[in-house]
């Protein structure tokens, strides 16, 4: 018999199976990484958020033998650069697999961010040849290091990749999304508004902050207005639309549909990261 703690669990195991979500994203500034083995997936990545926060040797190797475990590295990082300090490979066990990105400037110090991307790509794909590669910001650089694409969701993911597959490519494609499993609005925009509020065609759409309803291109510092569950008007609309696009939220039934819609345009794996917490995927 199921206790009131299992049952809760279970409730949260089915609806992510209902959603048809393959592999789960962890964020280790949030959450300790080394309860990714309950996750009812049989994939997991660790996101990267600085070196500070990188999860130890004895951790990766515990989740490495539980689930196929995918560790991101910035090659541009130092611990991570193929072409100077690549300290950190060190933590990483044999039997997980890498994701290769380009890595994201706030994690990166200004030397780090001047580095080239694509020789370090290169010679990354070199020594980790069953890599993911990060197509964020890099798209032609990756399609050219080869290996499984690894994209964000967009409003435009499932045209491009039906063009790539009309082009003959026949690697594998990943797809990151933010997940909700609510269609609480409220709920939905306390964990992805901001999110897709940064993404740059939702930041034109947006009223900017004086409220003239004028859009701007990069979320302006000026902008005032809210992009959680109090937003109002124009703003909140803006958002709603947005997680639609480019976050998998609504109901378990909804997002296994979109899922749905993906696997059928050609992409091969759906990583969601639960945006509510780990816990929102256990319990």
């Amino acid at each position: 018999m199921l206790t009131g703690s299992d049952e809760e669990r279970h409730t949260g195991h089915e609806a992510v199976a209902r959603a048809g979500i393959d592999a789960a994203a962890v964020k280790p500034s949030e959450c300790d990484v080394s309860r990714a083995v309950d996750l009812p997936v049989n994939r997991v990545a660790i996101d990267y958020e600085g070196r500070e926060h990188f999860p130890d040797a004895d951790t990766l190797s515990t989740l490495a033998a539980a689930t196929t475990l995918y560790v991101t590295t910035p090659v541009r990082a130092d611990g991570f650069d193929p072409l100077g300090d690549d300290s950190l490979l060190d933590r990483i066990p044999a039997d997980a697999r890498r994701v290769l990105v380009a890595g994201h400037g706030a994690y990166l110090d200004e030397s780090e961010a001047e580095r080239a991307v694509s020789p370090r790509l290169g010679a990354a794909r070199e020594t980790a040849p069953d890599a993911w590669v990060g197509t964020e910001g890099i798209e032609r650089v990756a399609l050219a290091a080869g290996g499984t694409q690894f994209e964000l969701l967009s409003r435009s993911t499932e045209r491009d990749v039906r063009a790539l597959r009309a082009a003959g490519f026949d690697g594998e494609i990943a797809v990151y999304a933010p997940t909700v499993l609510t269609d609480d609005e409220d709920a939905v925009l306390d964990a992805v508004g901001a999110y897709v509020s940064r993404r740059r065609p939702v930041a034109r759409a947006l009223p900017d902050g004086d409220g003239s309803g004028d859009g701007v291109e990069n979320g302006s510092e000026a902008r005032t207005q809210s992009t959680d569950a109090t937003a109002t008007g124009r703003t909140r609309e803006v958002l709603s639309a947005a997680t639609r696009d480019f976050a998998l939220v609504g109901s378990p039934e909804a997002v296994g549909e979109r899922v749905a819609d993906l696997r059928d345009a050609g992409v091969d794996r759906v990583v969601g990261y639960p945006a509510r917490g780990i816990e929102a995927f256990l319990a």
